[in-house]
């Protein structure tokens, strides 16, 4: 996959959670058996915050070709969605987390591997 394609990927994945956390906290919450309350609700709208961010960096670095640009962008995601998909598993495990995070934990791999697919092709050829 292009690095082109999997910043698309990533925008509109990060702008649906935006919209998710930022307007429907209770039901994301929910989703993962965790019970909504004033201060979980409020992180998820700043972490809402934070994935609007995303997918404005992403959307707007996805036609660059400056290697330079890629290599940086692409680290900063497979990174990100390694600790993300760690956390998951690690919360799911704990049982602090319901099967729906398993959702969230596998579309994170499918964007790490797909980054650091880019991250380890032969340069010019993702």
């Amino acid at each position: 996959m292009s690095f082109h394609a999997l910043s698309i990927v990533t925008s509109i994945a990060a702008l649906l959670l935006a919209t998710g956390w930022l307007f429907a906290g209770k039901l994301m919450l929910k989703r993962w058996r965790i019970e909504p309350n004033d201060a979980a609700l409020l992180l998820g709208r700043r972490i809402g915050v934070i994935y609007l961010g995303v997918a404005l960096l992403c959307l707007l670095v996805r036609s660059s070709t400056s290697l330079e640009l890629i290599t940086s962008v692409s680290t900063f995601a497979a990174a990100a969605n390694a600790l993300l998909a760690g956390l998951g598993l690690y919360e799911y495990r704990a049982r602090r987390a319901g099967p729906a995070i398993l959702i969230s934990v596998a579309f994170e791999t499918f964007l790490l591997f797909g980054f650091g697919w880019l991250l380890l092709a032969p340069a010019g050829s993702a």
